[in-house]
């Protein structure tokens, strides 16, 4: 169950690493179209320049002005077994079905499940439009619950054959047409439970934003502390894309706000009360350079200079995009108790930083969010909110850099650069003198980095399914007991490996969507291969 529930994870993230590019594009036309910035002659209507801004704002708004149909359509790359393509066909087209059905129920029995579909789809009214459909407002959860079960039917019955005479409904065919009839029950279903869930959610909204600054400490805890299952996308996507605070979600409201607050001179905290929740990315701007100068200061002076070839990218990784787990898998494997106070301290800071009225989209890193969604465009009336935020945020690096010191220290834990001698992590001269073989290795040099992933997981036949997150390969395998041991992947440039099962994460880096392409072609390959080789010996 935690293994599907982490590739449900994983699969999230597919969609999700759309969003920044797209804030970014709609967070700068909109500081452009500011006469604080640009002057007041550019930003008239009738300014060719305020024009052309604008139509690129409009641009920028796709994709948060269709989440539900982006993250349906988004899941199946992550979740189909195979045919990713046709999968998210089959679900585009159950997922409009679904809305439509609801449409058609809900316009013709709407009386017997309390919902009033003669109203127009305004914020509050529990309905929207969804590719000119009007149809309860689900938000980011239909679409993602939708697009579980249609994926579930394409896994299941895609390759089915039908006898010859139904052929032409073989494939994607067959798979709509039996998600055609599951749609069915699950409009009947959403119409009676959604509304209820919808006021589920405005009491969690109520009781979350009463809870002050102790809701944004349980809020950022959760959601760093299960960044090593995988689980964090489920904490943080109902609130940052979803209607848990604030309807439609914390990322489009402050964007679609953004001009609104940025000329008011009313606190922050005042404007957007529920910002709190959007600023667990303070900890990847501020903690991480203090744990990594803490792993330098109490690396041996002679590995100091390896040290920092390996902190230095994955410190800013984390600081300029919001992509923290290489750095935070570099100490997480060898002294998991130190992510325990690494979330502890993440929680604390965000907390401070909202009772001294610090609230923003922050859950980024500075390239795309604090700076164009934030500190660029509030920077004429809110300029102390951001020295306080910075104040407060080096004050924590400082107690990072002290309290992570000191516990490598007093425990000699063995952070990277602790030994004697010099760090192996992605030496294969040093693996092979260590290990006393050469096969591990071997493929990182002859047939690249996934090659080697390949034939230390045991081989293309061991491999039941391949996904990934932001930064870390899940794998599916049918006997673990073939996989080879953590050194041997970290040998081949892995940050580390999480082993639960039959599940296995291995910890790449960012440029895991290549090795993951990469991977599935060397397996294609060799499956085609052993079915040759075989059919050649039958012959």
């Amino acid at each position: 169950m935690l293994s599907q529930i982490q590739r449900f994870g994983g699969a999230m993230f597919t969609p999700v690493l759309l969003f920044p590019f797209a804030g970014m594009v709609v967070g700068i036309a909109i500081m452009l179209q500011n006469p604080m910035f640009v002057g007041d002659s550019l930003t008239r209507p009738d300014s060719l320049f305020f024009q052309i801004i604008k139509i690129i704002e409009e641009g920028g708004w796709t994709i948060f002005r269709n989440m539900p149909l982006i993250f349906a359509v988004g899941l199946p790359l992550g979740l189909a077994k195979h045919a990713h393509g046709r999968a998210c066909l089959a679900v585009l087209v159950s997922f409009l079905t679904w809305n439509y059905f609801i449409c058609a129920m809900g316009m013709t029995w709407g009386g017997f499940f309390g919902v009033n579909f003669a109203i127009e789809p305004t914020t509050g009214s529990g309905l929207t439009m969804i590719a000119g459909i009007k149809t309860l407002d689900t938000s980011i959860i239909g679409a993602i619950a939708i697009s579980g079960i249609v994926t579930a039917i394409h896994n299941r019955c895609y390759e089915k054959t039908l006898p010859v005479f139904l052929g032409i409904f073989q494939g994607t065919s067959f798979v709509v047409i039996v998600a055609f009839f599951m749609m069915i029950p699950c409009a009947w279903i959403t119409l009676l439970c959604w509304p209820k869930v919808q006021i589920a959610i405005q009491s969690l909204q109520t009781f979350l934003s009463g809870a002050g600054a102790l809701g944004v400490w349980i809020y950022t805890f959760l959601e760093r502390i299960l960044i090593p299952t995988g689980l964090h996308h489920f904490v943080y996507g109902p609130f940052v894309f979803g209607p848990a605070v604030v309807e439609g979600g914390l990322q489009p409201y402050w964007i679609q706000h953004l001009h609104e607050f940025s000329q008011s001179s009313q606190p922050l905290k005042d404007l957007f009360p529920a910002g709190g929740f959007a600023m667990h990315g303070n900890s990847k701007v501020f903690g991480a350079p203090g744990v990594a100068l803490a792993i330098y200061f109490t690396a041996a002076p002679q590995n100091r200079a390896k040290v920092a070839g390996l902190l230095i990218p994955a410190t800013l990784t984390a600081i300029l995009v919001g992509i923290t787990e290489p750095l935070e898998f570099t100490f997480l494997f060898i002294a998991p108790f130190l992510f325990v106070i690494h979330a502890l301290l993440a929680a604390t800071m965000t907390a401070v930083m909202y009772m001294a009225g610090v609230v923003g989209m922050f859950g980024g890193g500075m390239l795309n969010e604090f700076l164009p969604l934030n500190w660029m465009p509030m920077f004429h009336n809110h300029a102390s909110v951001m020295f306080i935020q910075m104040g407060i945020g080096l004050c924590f690096t400082a107690i990072w850099f002290v309290v992570f010191r000191t516990l490598i220290l007093r425990f000699n834990l063995k952070t990277p650069g602790r030994e004697d001698s010099e760090i192996k992590l992605y030496s294969k001269a040093d693996y092979k003198a260590a290990q006393g073989q050469t096969t591990a290795a071997e493929p990182a040099t002859r047939l690249g980095q996934a090659a080697g992933f390949l034939q230390a997981l045991g081989g293309a036949d061991n491999i039941e399914s391949v996904n990934n997150c932001a930064t870390r390969l899940r794998i599916e395998l049918i006997d673990p007991a073939r996989m080879q041991s953590d050194d041997v992947f970290r040998a081949l440039g892995a940050h580390g490996v999480v082993r639960r099962g039959n599940a296995i994460q291995v910890i790449v880096g960012l440029n895991v969507p290549q090795v993951r392409d990469q991977l599935e072609v060397l397996i294609k390959t060799q499956c085609v291969n052993e079915h040759s080789n075989m059919t050649e010996a039958v012959s």
